[in-house]
């Protein structure tokens, strides 16, 4: 099983710049395999292994039912031995390069979906929002099976990764199955440029904050911070805040601590822990609470993954958020992105990362304090009711203040149920919310 570049690689977490990621080729390329080197001094390669190599390669090159040039062999050869390592370390040519760079700033021409390979199929980690995959109803855990109509086999599996990139405006046909689903379902797509604002904020109800972040890119925070900022100049301080990381598939460890770092006053985001010394690090929140306290639930799915459980991990032992949902996709290894030449580089995994109380995520994921089933739900029928309350009886006594011109009958209950239709997490964890925030003291007018 390995991540696909395709779509988006969003569940890439990038080194800050002392690992490598602005540092000169030569320097990465240098310092590093030294490094490394020195760390397997003591497991020299044996020579009959070389030789083994050797014949394969020229067994390959000769005996091979189609010819096959020494450049594309030995690019099979690096690729291979990274894809044995793990689903997410990788070589990169130009174009790996230019695609990672395309993914970590929000802009590229596809689906707008993140695809793992997983044996002989391709599965779907998530899709991002308002995006042709996320138009069409695709879902995490999906599972593709067709495009334009071949079938997905481990022969041809490589191609179908690339197949879906393209040209805006070009077509391609998906052929899904849901999770827990055999029926196959054929979705038309268009592909397009995609172009994708990682941060939403609205007010969902007078008083309550609703953050939407659908991946972590470089400009994250501080557009979370600018767009928080304005709802908050215009509303008032909220109430209490929901911060939806459902199918946010991740994106950059700097981004990601930023981001925690906005919601927390202080304490641990985040530790790694890896072979070399710089793949040892601690990042500590700084004072500064964009919500100055005000309660905030986390929304999470099994697409919720990588940097964005990095923010859920920070935000659920620091005590400061009250996770919902369901259990996160538990990818719990930072890669680094070390340059070989001005064209090619090593995506590799250097470390792995652990929450502030020590724990590690990795293929286990984080459970969610209050889990949700992954329902939908429709309003129940009832009949008309002739009386429904005190007010629907003859000669009821009037309320002392019924000059005032209140709608009884608007208890939020309508509210509720077109929420709750529309999206039945999201109305759960609004009700957690004010739950919360009714145990909280009320603001003085001077902080509102």
């Amino acid at each position: 099983m390995r991540v696909s570049p395709y779509g988006l690689i969003a569940l890439l977490l990038l080194a800050p710049t002392a690992w490598g990621q602005a540092a000169p080729a030569a320097a990465a390329s240098s310092d590093a395999p030294a490094a490394a080197s020195s760390a397997a001094g003591n497991d020299p390669v044996d020579l009959e292994d070389i030789r083994n190599f050797s014949r394969v390669y020229e067994v390959v090159r000769q005996a091979y039912v189609e010819k096959v040039d020494n450049k594309t062999l030995m690019k099979a050869a690096i690729t291979g031995m990274l894809a044995g390592l793990d689903p997410h370390s990788e070589y990169l040519d130009k174009e790996g390069l230019a695609e990672l760079n395309e993914d970590t700033t929000g802009a590229y021409s596809g689906l707008g979906i993140e695809v793992i390979e997983d044996g002989d199929t391709l599965r779907i980690v998530a899709p991002i929002d308002d995006t042709p995959a996320s138009r069409a109803g695709i879902k995490p855990g999906d599972v593709i099976v067709k495009i334009d109509g071949k079938l997905v086999t481990d022969e041809n599996i490589d191609k179908m990764f690339k197949d879906l990139r393209g040209a805006p405006g070009t077509k391609i046909t998906l052929t899904i199955v849901h999770e827990n689903s055999d029926k196959l379902i054929d979705l038309p797509l268009v592909r397009e440029k995609i172009s994708v604002p990682s941060v939403r904020v609205r007010e969902i109800e007078p008083g309550y904050a609703y953050i939407r972040i659908s991946q972590f890119q470089e400009d994250t925070a501080p557009d979370l911070e600018k767009k928080l900022g304005e709802l908050i100049a215009k509303h008032g301080q909220p109430k209490g805040a929901i911060l939806d990381l459902r199918s946010n598939p991740g994106g950059l460890l700097t981004s990601a601590v930023a981001v925690s770092d906005d919601f927390l006053n202080s304490g641990t985001i985040v530790t790694t822990k890896g072979r070399l010394a710089d793949a040892n690090m601690n990042f500590s929140a700084h004072p500064g609470d964009l919500l100055d306290g005000a309660p905030l639930v986390l929304l999470v799915d099994n697409g919720t993954a990588s940097a964005a459980e990095i923010v859920s991990g920070a935000l659920k032992d620091n005590h400061r958020a009250l996770v919902v949902g369901r259990r996160t996709f538990g990818k719990g290894v930072v890669q680094t992105v070390l340059p070989l030449d001005a064209t090619h580089a090593v995506k590799i995994t250097t470390a792995r990362y652990y929450t502030p109380n020590g724990t590690s995520i990795q293929a286990e994921g984080i459970k969610p304090d209050i889990a949700l089933a992954d329902l939908t739900v429709r309003k129940a029928d009832s009949a008309p009711q002739l009386i429904s309350s005190e007010a629907d009886l003859s000669h009821h006594l009037a309320n002392e203040d019924g000059s005032n011109g209140k709608d009884i009958n608007n208890d939020g209950s309508a509210e509720n149920a077109k929420l709750a239709t529309k999206d039945y997490a999201l109305s759960q964890a609004m009700n957690v919310l004010k739950g919360l925030a009714l145990n909280r003291p009320a603001a003085s007018p001077a902080s509102r």
